[in-house]
C-alpha cells in the first residue's frame, strides 16, 4: 500500500505543480498536444512569447516524471487493491495496463514536442500529426481509467 500512496501523492502533487507552471501559457497546453497540423502548431507557438515556449520546454522533463507517477499508480491500483475484484478478468487486466499505455503514448508526445519546438520543422506534416494522435489515445485512455474506475466503486457500492 506504500507505492501506491506515495505514486498517488507524488502523481497528485507534481500534477499539480505543473498546472501551476503551465497556467499562464495562452492558448493552454492542451492546444498544443491536439494541434494535428505544423499550421495549428506553429499558430500556438507563435502566439506565445519566447519564455512561455522556453517554459513548456521546460516542463518536459518534470512530465517524464509525471508520467511514470501515474503510469505505476494505475498498475498498483488495478493489481494491488480489491477496486476491481468484482470486475472480469479481463477487465482486471485491461484496468492495470491502461495507464501505462497511456504514459507510453505520453512519452512519445513528449520527444515529439520537445523536438518539434526546438526550431520549425514545417515539412513534416506527418510528424505533427503523430505527436497529436499519440496525445488523443493518452487522454482517451486517462478517460477510459477514470470511467473504470467509477464503474469498479458503483460495483463495489452496489454489491
Amino acid at each position: 500500500m506504500f507505492a501506491l500512496r506515495f505514486t498517488g501523492c507524488s502523481v497528485l502533487a507534481l500534477g499539480a505543480g505543473l498546472a501551476f507552471y503551465l497556467a499562464p501559457l495562452k492558448p493552454g497546453v492542451l492546444a498544443l498536444q491536439l494541434a494535428f497540423t505544423p499550421q495549428a502548431f506553429a499558430r500556438i507557438i507563435h502566439a506565445w512569447p519566447p519564455e512561455h515556449l522556453a517554459r513548456y520546454r521546460a516542463h518536459l522533463p518534470l512530465d517524464f516524471a509525471l508520467l511514470l507517477g501515474y503510469g505505476a499508480f494505475g498498475f498498483l491500483l488495478a493489481t494491488r487493491t480489491d477496486l476491481f475484484s468484482r470486475s472480469s478478468p479481463r477487465r482486471r487486466r485491461l484496468a492495470a495496463w491502461t495507464l501505462p499505455l497511456a504514459a507510453v503514448f505520453d512519452a512519445a508526445e513528449n520527444v515529439l514536442h520537445w523536438w518539434l519546438t526546438a526550431e520549425p520543422r514545417f515539412g513534416l506534416a506527418s510528424v505533427y500529426a503523430v505527436a497529436a494522435l499519440a496525445s488523443a489515445a493518452k487522454w482517451a485512455l486517462l478517460v477510459l481509467f477514470g470511467v473504470g474506475v467509477a464503474g469498479a466503486l458503483v460495483r463495489r457500492e452496489a454489491a
